[in-house]
């Protein structure tokens, strides 16, 4: 042992991979919140904003702003809602389809970087432990504690 508990190691190195993450998705233009915005309208098409706002963590005003600039790049798109006028389901448009080929490879790449030093039994250990602590955390899968200070691009 360091010196360090495994809460100090593990915020020492999610601090590092986020920032890490950040740069690398730089090269596509993105930042961390519009990433986790497209693998959420990815995953699950036709939300409302509001929905997607809700599972986020943020308010929904907060949301608007980087839905606007995906919208705006063609990333994303905004389909009235036919069981709630009022209401916009939002989608992946193809361009914003193409994009997340790049994104995958893009975070297989730093994965792999990331964990360069373990072997790949020990990366599945890892994983496991890590998901065991966060499900008895009660964090919700695959959306970043970051989000919660959602600010726009």
């Amino acid at each position: 042992m360091h010196g360090f508990g495994s809460a100090f190691l593990l915020a020492q190195v999610g601090a590092h991979a986020a920032q890490r993450y950040a740069e690398r998705i730089a090269e596509l233009d993105l930042t961390p919140a519009q990433v986790g915005l497209l693998r959420l309208v990815a995953t699950r098409p036709g939300q409302s904003q509001q929905a997607i706002a809700a599972q986020l963590g943020t308010q929904p005003t907060r949301l608007v702003a980087l839905v606007d600039g995906l919208e705006k790049r063609g990333l994303i798109e905004r389909r009235r809602n036919p069981g709630d006028r009022r209401l916009y389901a939002l989608e992946l448009s193809e361009d914003g389809r193409a994009l997340m080929s790049r994104i995958a490879l893009t975070s297989m790449a730093h994965e792999r970087a990331l964990t360069a030093a373990l072997t790949e039994d020990e990366r599945a250990n890892l994983h496991a432990l890590l998901t065991k602590i966060a499900d008895e955390q009660e964090l919700t899968p695959g959306v970043h504690p970051g989000y919660l200070r959602l600010k726009s691009p």
